[in-house]
């Protein structure tokens, strides 16, 4: 069975293992997710679940979604995420909570990477540069592009400056490091994409189980 969760990045910190080794965790707050919506293949055309995270206002929550959410009859949110799942196992109103994970398993994570607005071709693409001494009048520029006579254009797809972050990413096969049912917590070995207090969504490893 799919699992999921939504959550909100907190920041990192290290941890110890049982060996004395220092073990660096991102840790994210996983407030118990309701079950908003469940979707089955008779009548959506596929098999999912919607959830929803982070609790706002009714007064800052659109008409259509309130009539939406108030199927659930749990209050409003701020995140709703879909993801495939047996409908048999869950039912509108239904709290998921940080112990649906387990010590030692795998998860993916999904997350909007921080922006970092327009950047050249150095931080952006790992570009080297021209030399630092010498009279060199050539430091971070990309260099030549393409050719004047023949294509006598620029190829689509040539890396140069341009807006950086703020993209969609997935982090796979991240372990459970520790799970903190009674503060919600969940703390995941290595680093996930986003600044703290953006949203994740967290889901059963794809590719590797315990």
């Amino acid at each position: 069975m799919n699992k999921g969760i939504i959550g909100k990045k907190l920041g990192m910190t290290q941890v110890f293992a049982e060996d004395g080794a220092a073990v660096g965790v991102t840790v994210v707050e996983v407030e118990p997710t309701v079950v908003v919506q469940v979707k089955t293949m008779q009548k959506e055309g596929y098999d999912a679940i919607q959830v929803g995270y982070g609790r706002v206002k009714q007064k800052n929550v659109t008409k259509p979604r309130q009539g939406h959410m108030n199927k659930a009859d749990k209050g409003f949110f701020r995140v709703l995420k879909e993801f495939p799942a047996d409908p048999g196992a869950y039912e509108p109103g239904q709290e998921i909570s940080a112990d649906i994970f387990q010590e030692g398993e795998y998860v993916d994570v999904v997350g909007t990477s921080k922006g970092k607005g327009f950047q050249g071709v150095v931080k952006r693409h790992g570009f080297h540069g021209g030399r630092a001494t010498h009279g060199s009048m050539f430091h971070r520029a990309p260099g030549s592009i393409g050719a004047s006579a023949d294509p006598a254009r620029v190829f689509k797809g040539t890396k140069m400056g341009g807006h950086m972050g703020s993209d969609r990413k997935t982090i796979q096969n991240l372990q459970v490091w520790q799970v903190r049912s009674d503060r919600n917590l969940l703390l995941l070995k290595g680093s996930i994409p986003g600044s703290k207090n953006g949203f994740v969504f967290i889901k059963q490893a794809r590719k590797k189980s315990v």
